[in-house]
C-alpha cells in the first residue's frame, strides 16, 4: 500500500474530512502547493479557492474553501476552513445570490473596515462563480 497523509479539514460548523489520502493540494495565498507524505513543516494562510483531494491516483473530492490556515508536517495536514463547501453542492444561483449580496454590502459600506469586509465577500464569491465554473 502506497504512503497516505492524514487530511484534515474542519469549518466552524464542523469536521469535514478526516482520512488518510494520497495529496491535497491547497489554495494558498502565495500560490497552490500540494501536501504528500514526509512533506516539510508549513504553515500557510488559505486563499479562497478550490481543495483537491488526491487518492487512487485521481482527485476524490474538492471543496470550496473561503480562506483560512493550513498545517502541514510529515504525516498529517490540518485545514481550518472559515467556511467549506464541497463544489458538488455550489449552484449557479448560489453563487449569483452571494456576489449580489457582496457587491450591496460594498454599496453600503460607510466605514474604511466595513468596505474591506465587503471587497473580501466579493472575492470569495468571485472564487466561488470560478470554482462552480
Amino acid at each position: 500500500m502506497a504512503e497516505k497523509i492524514q487530511f484534515e479539514l474542519v469549518s466552524p460548523a464542523k469536521l469535514l474530512v478526516s482520512s488518510a489520502v494520497d495529496m491535497v493540494v491547497v489554495p494558498g495565498t502565495e500560490g497552490d502547493f500540494g501536501a504528500l507524505p514526509r512533506h516539510s513543516p508549513v504553515i500557510a494562510t488559505v486563499r479562497p479557492g478550490v481543495i483537491d483531494i488526491h487518492d487512487a491516483g485521481k482527485v476524490a473530492d474538492r471543496i470550496f474553501v473561503a480562506g483560512g490556515f493550513a498545517e502541514v508536517n510529515e504525516e498529517r495536514i490540518t485545514v481550518l476552513a472559515e467556511e467549506a463547501i464541497p463544489v458538488a453542492d455550489l449552484t449557479a444561483a448560489m453563487v449569483e445570490e452571494r456576489l449580489v449580496a457582496a457587491k450591496d454590502a460594498l454599496d453600503d459600506a460607510r466605514t474604511e473596515a466595513e468596505k474591506v469586509a465587503a471587497e473580501k465577500k466579493i472575492a470569495v464569491a468571485n472564487a466561488m462563480k470560478a470554482a462552480a465554473a
